[in-house]
């Protein structure tokens, strides 16, 4: 069964640099796009970057971040730079089909735990 389990989170002064790692098995992984999401309590989860595995469709809402892929350990990562207090949130990956347009839920039928981010002023 599909399963993407993300790392990485943690604490960070504003300013500082977080790497996210969202690993995926591979029936989900492979020829699939993964995107990355943020939450904060009460509010709607946020696309903020998305990568096609098997090449391309990679998209960030903001150019402080970076998204990549290592497809040797069925990896993506989500870097974040000059990270502020409003980056705080949980963040998620997900695995789905259309790797194009917005990136919004509804687009993502496999979800991973979430891994905490929390950016101190």
């Amino acid at each position: 069964q599909g399963q993407l389990v993300e790392s990485g989170g943690g604490s960070v002064q504003a300013g500082g640099s977080l790497r996210l790692s969202c690993a995926g098995s591979p029936d989900i992984y492979s020829d699939h796009c993964i995107g990355w999401f943020r939450q904060t309590p009460g509010n709607e989860r946020e696309g903020v970057a998305r990568i096609y595995t098997g090449g391309g469709g990679d998209y960030v809402t903001d150019d402080r971040f970076t998204i990549s892929q290592d497809n040797n350990k069925n990896t993506v990562y989500l870097r974040m730079n000059s990270l502020k207090p409003e980056d705080t949130a949980m963040y998620y990956c997900a695995a789905g089909r259309d790797c194009w347009g917005d990136i919004t839920t509804t687009k993502f039928s496999h979800w991973g735990q979430g891994t905490q981010v929390t950016v101190s002023s």
